[in-house]
């Protein structure tokens, strides 16, 4: 079995919501047939987000579709998902999201040795004017990008 790590979902939306501060990785405690699912790549965390409860931190609105052949076993796709973290680092991002106005959001979920893990960040969002800046960068680094790649080749004035 690799070791190499296989990315199965990613929330672009949260990359172009918030400012990812910090990353952690959690893992995720499943259902066999999430697990299949998830496999198969129905996952999507568009709108999830991490709310912490009791010392324990749940993943909500992540939605995992049903397993086709997941029949009697098959779970409620918008059930809170707990992730296993280490209680410090619970500690740690309950004191900062209730401090600092900072939210846990999931970035992405990927399978590790066989085992699911939620890339979580802590992250700060966005204001418009922001999300502005953030996509006039991306075209200007598009518009360079490709100007370099087309002055490497010759243009047909060039060639006669």
């Amino acid at each position: 079995m690799p070791d190499e790590e296989k990315t199965v979902a990613r929330n672009k939306k949260a990359y172009h919501d918030y400012f990812i501060e910090e990353t952690y990785e959690a893992g995720l405690e499943l259902y066999g047939t999430e697990v299949k699912s998830i496999r198969e790549g129905r996952v999507n965390l568009k709108d999830a987000w991490c709310q912490i409860k009791d010392g324990e931190i749940f993943a909500l609105g992540m939605h995992i579709s049903p397993y086709e052949k997941g029949n009697i076993f098959n779970r409620d796709p918008m059930r809170p998902k707990r992730l296993l973290m280490h209680k410090r680092e619970i500690n740690k991002l309950f004191g900062l999201t209730k401090q600092q106005g900072y939210a846990i959001i999931p970035l992405s979920v990927y399978f590790v040795k066989g085992r699911a893990k939620l890339e979580v960040g802590l992250c700060k969002g966005k204001k418009l004017y922001d999300k502005r800046a953030a996509a006039a960068e991306k075209d200007a680094k598009r518009n360079i990008d490709r100007t370099m790649k087309s002055s490497g080749r010759k243009t047909r004035s060039e060639e006669d």
